[in-house]
């Protein structure tokens, strides 16, 4: 899989330095776009800037730029992007309106982002007709355990260093419950259902099992 992410989730795992789990988990590539690195890293995360750069010279995370995208010939399905999801989510927040356009542009397959507000792009991309799998850092941890990348108590001690890091305040049991919620017992998308039981298929998850599990842990 590959992933455009956000501002903030960047922030949030590199401070908590679990930034790994990203490049474990989307092992086809993660991208970001210039201005989340210029602007929006360097008004609220220069604590973390040093690492980022360091992983971009690496090539963990490819910086795509307007020349890149124009020698894709793209950038002008970008800046439409840009302006209709100006439109839809304001401009208050240019960070994850870069984020999905960059996604949509280039075909990532996923969204990482922990803006979970009603409007925002987690929810946003749930409800409507985008062909693009929003995940928080807490959905990736789980899918890392559901898939036996990790075990139970591995997960809840990352998710409580990326929450406390973070101060986000969620409750790891709230985040499991919507995440069964949205790939089980209500999605919102039948193709979200359709993807999770080809992966509980092809990986032979015992799904009930692992949540008991891990929720003995909360």
């Amino acid at each position: 899989m590959r992933a455009s992410l956000d501002t903030n989730v960047l922030i949030h795992v590199y401070r908590a330095g679990l930034e790994d789990i990203l490049f474990d988990f989307f092992a086809d590539g993660v991208f970001i776009y210039e201005q989340i690195r210029k602007i929006e890293l360097e008004h609220h995360g220069q604590d973390i800037l040093d690492r980022v750069d360091a992983d971009i010279k690496s090539g963990k995370i490819e910086v795509y730029t307007n020349e890149t995208l124009k020698q894709q010939a793209v950038l002008r399905i970008f800046e439409t992007n840009v302006n209709e999801n100006k439109l839809l989510y304001g401009s208050s927040d240019l960070g994850e309106v870069y984020a999905i356009s960059l996604a949509q542009t280039i075909g990532a397959y996923s969204l990482v982002t922990d803006d979970i507000k009603q409007g925002g792009p987690y929810m946003s991309l749930l409800q409507l007709e985008y062909d693009i799998m929003p995940f928080t850092f807490a959905d990736i941890l789980i899918l890392r355990y559901l898939i036996e990348d990790a075990d139970a108590i591995q997960t809840v001690r990352d998710f409580n260093t990326v929450n406390e890091a973070s101060d986000l305040q969620w409750s790891f049991r709230s985040q499991i419950i919507k995440f069964i919620k949205r790939f089980w017992k209500d999605p919102y998308k039948n193709d979200e259902r359709k993807w999770m039981s080809k992966l509980v298929e092809e990986r032979r998850i015992r799904v009930k099992s692992k949540f008991t599990e891990l929720q003995k842990l909360l």
